[in-house]
Parts: C-alpha cells; sequence; structure tokens
C-alpha cells in the first residue's frame, strides 16, 4: 500500500486509484439491445401493475 510520511513521522496511506480510461459510445446493436430490453422491462412493469388492479378489490 502505497504511504507518505510527513513531518513529524506520521505515516499518510492513499488508496490505489484506478486507471481512467475514456468511456466510447454504444454500437448500433448496443443502443438496439438498449430499447429491446426498455420495451420489455414496460410490458414487465404494465403486466404488474394490471395484474395487481385486476385482484385488488378497488374495482
Amino acid at each position: 500500500m502505497p504511504y507518505t510520511t510527513e513531518e513529524g513521522g506520521r505515516l499518510n496511506n492513499f488508496a490505489v486509484e484506478p486507471k481512467v480510461y475514456q468511456a466510447t459510445p454504444p454500437t448500433q446493436a448496443e443502443k438496439r439491445n438498449y430499447v429491446i430490453m426498455g420495451a420489455l422491462a414496460l410490458v414487465l412493469v404494465s403486466a404488474l401493475i394490471f395484474v395487481a388492479f385486476s385482484v385488488s378489490s378497488v374495482s
């Protein structure tokens, strides 16, 4: 673990910093997959809300 010694003999520990990298924009295939997953999530949430209303006594 990297550390430095200050005046008076005190030690300071520093966390190891990860390497910084530049993010790459999503490809067309990744964008398509995001749209498909979003649509499936919307269908799932809509189905859950429909089931919750259909089994509840609030009609």
